[in-house]
This record gives structure tokens, C-alpha cells and sequence, in this order.
């Protein structure tokens, strides 16, 4: 019964993040670099780092990201993608276990290292390392969305730890 809990709360956590990505590609947003988003569906990445562990938050991310990319994106899509959210989530997940940054400061370190990732694939993509001259407008814009991804997934973890603590 505990497994059958388990498998329903990472289905939930999924279905979340499928839903946040792609509510996000509905909206038009008026950023200052082009392509670049938000990323509400790393809000359910932060928030699984501290209630289900590492290791859900890595099956959740590869689950989304592959249902992602097959709903929209394409083996392009994908690389960029599971790039930028493979390094986002193993920075956060070691910054987390130093305890020396609060949730807000792992997310932001996530949305910089995010950019870097998908900086350094699309590099290799076009053969050219000029577009390493687009990160100081993409890092600060991690580093910004990643802020307000942190404050949003700080008040879900406590929400959540507090009612868990209540039951």
C-alpha cells in the first residue's frame, strides 16, 4: 500500500510539472532574451529536492522532460532540455545537502546553472562558442527566475512539512 502511495504522489508531482510547462508555453512573456522562460515547471523540481528527496526529483524531471519533448519539442527540444535540467538539479541537489543556502539561494543556483547548460549545448549545436556572449543576459535571468521559483517552492515545502507534521 505504501509503494501504491508512493508511485501515486510522483504521478501527481509528473502531472504538475506536465501541466505548469505547458501552460507556460501558452503564454507570451515579455522577457528580455529571447526564448528564455520562466521555467514554472522547476517550481515542482525545487519542491520534490525537499519533500521526496533526490532521487524522485530526478525521476520526476526525466519523466517530464521526455513527455515534454515528445508532446512538442523534438531530439533538439530534448538535448536542450535535459541538458539545462540535469545540471540545475545536481547543483541544487548538492548545494542542498551543504545546508549552507536556503531554498531560495539552491533555486537560484539551479535557474544560473540551467542557462549554463543549455549555453554550452547550443555552442556544440552550432559550432560556435560566440553564444557564450548571450550568458550575461540568460545567467542574471536564471538567477532572477530562480529567485522567484525558490520564495514559490519555499512557501510549498513549509506548507506541506507543516501539514505533514499536523497528521
Amino acid at each position: 500500500m505504501k509503494q501504491t502511495k508512493h508511485i501515486i504522489l510522483l504521478a501527481l508531482f509528473i502531472a504538475l510539472s506536465l501541466s505548469l510547462f505547458m501552460l507556460e508555453s501558452m503564454l507570451p512573456l515579455p522577457l528580455p532574451a529571447p526564448g528564455s522562460k520562466l521555467g514554472l515547471a522547476n517550481l515542482v523540481t525545487v519542491a520534490a529536492l525537499y519533500i521526496l528527496g533526490t532521487r524522485d526529483a530526478i525521476v520526476i524531471l526525466i519523466t517530464r522532460v521526455m513527455i515534454s519533448s515528445m508532446l512538442g519539442g523534438g531530439p533538439t527540444i530534448f538535448m536542450y532540455s535535459v541538458s539545462g535540467a540535469s545540471l540545475s538539479l545536481a547543483v541544487m541537489a548538492l548545494l542542498k545537502r551543504t545546508h549552507l543556502f536556503s531554498v531560495i539561494g539552491v533555486s537560484a543556483a539551479g535557474g544560473f546553472a540551467h542557462n549554463v547548460a543549455q549555453t554550452a549545448i547550443a555552442a556544440l549545436l552550432i559550432e560556435s562558442s560566440s553564444i557564450f556572449l548571450y550568458l550575461p543576459v540568460l545567467g542574471p535571468l536564471g538567477i532572477a527566475t530562480g529567485l522567484l521559483i525558490g520564495i514559490v517552492a519555499g512557501r510549498i515545502i513549509s506548507a506541506v512539512t507543516h501539514h505533514q507534521k499536523a497528521v
